[in-house]
């Protein structure tokens, strides 16, 4: 008797034991989520968090808090994420910044940018556009480059940080039009934009969601996209490629990732919401109105197309010898 209970207790935690994580898993989430943005509020990928975590909250019925945590092009905030708890409730907006270029321009980075995070969707994909502020007797993509040319190292040009997709387009104007310019880094879009406009940094290149605000109140005028095709919000704008200038094809991408070992059914769970949410046409219509087109995928698709962007700039930025300043 004592024998059949103790095999009966023992089979009791065993079932007990293995309920238990299914048991976390089914009523995730259960409290706040919080997506951590590696850049100031105000550009493009404020926007894209904000708008995804609005419609994620309405949808897991908890709080989605975008936390902006900037500095060192993403990489605090892509460490913080890496290094917090698996659980599915600390999410980091991660870029072409923190998982494509970033990588191969900061050596000893405190986490593996492949192995440290658990890919769940690829969300949205902007192209860069160059722009001078509208007084600027330059008028387009050729005087720049005459100018630059002309003038080698007195034509400056703004950029998110060091780094990041804005950075490596200037890089890669530069190595393509042989001409020398002057970086100047910002901790973000939006103060780099500002002194653009003013006239203090001669041009930029960034995706729309930071400049369209300046160039709709004529304080920016664009000159060409870094796109293969023509944008939609920007018909009449030329492409690089159309200038002659076709190595000239830069965006930038946003995505969600986790901390790794994550549990899959959570990635599952994260990755099906997203998809849903991307499909509503409401986001759809705010995404094109700021130059974004919306991409679909599950957690493997997403994790090749980081693993191809990696290799792709990390070729570029070897082939041009691009460092930091």
């Amino acid at each position: 008797m004592r024998l059949l209970l103790s095999l009966l207790l023992t089979a009791g935690i065993s079932v007990g034991l293995v309920c238990e994580p299914s048991r976390a898993q089914d009523s995730y989430p259960n409290r706040p989520i919080t997506v951590v943005v590696p850049v100031p509020p105000g550009g493009a990928a404020d926007f894209i968090a904000r708008l995804l975590g609005q419609k994620l909250s309405e949808r897991l019925g908890q709080p989605v808090v975008i936390s902006n945590r900037s500095g060192a092009s993403g990489t605090i905030a892509s460490d913080n994420v890496a290094k917090s708890i698996p659980d599915g409730y600390t999410l980091l907006l991660n870029s072409i910044t923190t998982h494509g270029i970033g990588p191969h321009l900061y050596a000893n980075l405190p986490y593996d940018p492949m192995q440290d995070f658990a890919p769940i969707a690829l969300v949205a994909n902007l192209p860069l556009i160059m722009t001078i502020h509208s007084s600027h007797a330059m008028k387009s993509v050729t005087d720049v480059a005459a100018y630059a040319k002309a003038n080698p190292g007195k034509l400056s040009f703004a950029s998110s940080g060091n780094g990041g997709a804005p950075h490596l387009a200037g890089e890669l104007f530069k190595v393509v039009n042989g001409v020398d310019m002057l970086h100047v880094p910002y901790r973000g879009s939006g103060p780099a934009v500002i002194d653009v406009a003013a006239g203090r940094v001669d041009v930029m290149f960034d995706a729309a969601p930071s400049l369209l605000g300046m160039i709709e109140g004529g304080k920016l005028r664009p000159l060409a996209a870094a796109s293969s095709q023509r944008l939609e919000i920007m018909p009449e704008l030329a492409t690089f490629a159309e200038l002659g200038m076709k190595d000239m094809e830069i965006s930038l991408w946003y995505g969600i990732v986790a901390p790794a070992k994550t549990s899959p059914a959570i990635v599952q769970r994260l990755n099906a919401e997203l998809q849903t949410i991307l499909k509503i046409p409401e986001v759809q219509s705010s995404f094109a109105k700021q130059g974004a087109a919306v991409t679909f995928g599950t957690p493997q698709d997403y994790a090749a197309f980081m693993q191809a962007e990696s290799r792709r700039w990390g070729e570029i930025v070897k082939k041009n010898h691009i460092k930091i300043e």
